[in-house]
């Protein structure tokens, strides 16, 4: 009939249709123009890149120089007063509500002039795209008519409403309000889900605030970046070369001098080193404390378990208070939590030079193993096969 329009689909066929539709856009987003413009981790063909750019036009209005520009600033001023979508700033309701709102707020000349370099200045840019934005999603409105009839309506709307939803709301919001931790970065970023399939890889946040250069954002063996598998597909064909993804840091078994590449390469590979110790160090310390725990500290074991190892700059006042009675009863618990503030104090600090890092490293090592702990004992160890390069 007329109003199905010329594909005349099933209901199946028009959700399905739909799903494919946001699913471009999705990926569209997360590979032009987070990993490809903001963070410059994944060069695209040119070809590839203007078909991305002419679908965000029909499917979200989004101009690339001011998306980019908006993401690089919420990395340089995540979750304070200038982050411009924080959901620890400005509360979770506002961020999932008014994403898209936030954006367009944040979009100011002096934004777009500090943080949009290295984005799209072609004549089709400058005289179509940025110059009549809506005219795109007229047009998608326009070609969904036709394509699902009366149908079309809905499908246009499910395709205006999934990047504000996923992207500018669930990401910007719940990506810094709840999820699992892989690494202690400086913010509140956290992995919504480890199989990142619906909003294209986005799900694994924490990782991407970790690594922001890097075009892989998925980190552990259960984890899935959908992204990631495009990436390869593209690779395949010769549209896409992907960057910083590789590790560059390599364990050297049998290693045991510490030198300057050790140092080089556990600063490289920081945050994973930290997660290493949290596993190998704290918690094994910590089962070992517990049945010494006091009856007033036992209950909250998991709490502390979480702020041992949680980055100090997100320490509330309150919760480092409890830590630091805990660690004045507990001797072991202090000694552990010392060592890994000055493990992390060799990146922390500006203007070392390399042999004061060295020795600061070779200083930790022998305390570490001069401690009495096992578990530090046996870190210290694994902290001296690190090399930039890998075994021959």
């Amino acid at each position: 009939m007329w109003y199905n329009g010329l594909t005349d689909l099933s209901v199946m066929q028009l959700i399905l249709v739909a799903l494919g539709l946001t699913h471009i856009t999705i990926i569209s987003v997360t590979l032009y123009l987070h990993r490809h413009s903001a963070h410059n981790s994944l060069d695209l063909h040119p070809v590839l890149a203007h078909f991305f750019r002419f679908w965000l036009w029909l499917t979200t209005a989004q101009n690339t120089k001011q998306w980019t520009a908006i993401h690089r600033k919420h990395h340089a001023k995540c979750e304070t007063e200038e982050d411009p979508h924080s959901p620890v700033i400005l509360g979770i309701r506002k961020v999932l509500l008014e994403g898209a709102e936030l954006y367009d707020e944040a979009g100011t000349q002096e934004t777009l002039e500090r943080y949009g370099q290295r984005t799209p200045e072609d004549w089709v840019e400058n005289k179509v795209y940025s110059r009549y934005p809506m005219l795109g999603i007229q047009l998608m409105a326009v070609i969904d008519l036709l394509l699902f009839g009366v149908n079309g309506i809905w499908i246009w709307a499910v395709q205006m409403m999934w990047i504000p939803v996923w992207a500018a709301g669930v990401v910007n919001g719940i990506g810094h309000l709840m999820g699992y931790r892989n690494f202690e970065c400086a913010d509140n970023a956290r992995n919504i889900s480890p199989w990142g399939i619906l909003i294209g890889g986005e799900e694994l946040h924490n990782n991407h605030h970790t690594y922001p250069n890097s075009s892989k954002l998925s980190r552990r063996w259960f984890e899935v970046d959908i992204g990631w598998g495009y990436i390869r597909l593209f690779e395949f064909f010769g549209l896409a070369k992907p960057k910083g993804f590789k590790p560059i840091a390599h364990y050297v078994p049998g290693k045991q001098k510490v030198d300057v590449e050790t140092v080089q390469a556990i600063t490289n590979s920081r945050f994973d080193i930290m997660r290493q110790y949290r596993k190998r160090v704290m918690e094994p310390v910590l089962r070992q404390q517990k049945a010494l725990m006091d009856d007033e500290v036992r209950p909250r074991y998991r709490s502390l378990k979480r702020l041992l190892s949680r980055e100090v700059t997100l320490i509330k006042p309150k919760e480092k208070e409890h830590l630091d009675t805990v660690l004045e009863r507990n001797a072991a618990l202090r000694q552990i939590y010392e060592k890994s503030n000055e493990l992390q104090e060799l990146w922390r600090r500006r203007g070392l030079k390399p042999q004061e890092k060295l020795q600061a490293l070779v200083e930790w090592c022998r305390e570490a193993e001069a401690s009495g702990i096992r578990y530090l004992e046996d870190f210290a160890a694994h902290l001296r096969a690190y090399s930039l390069r890998p075994s021959s």
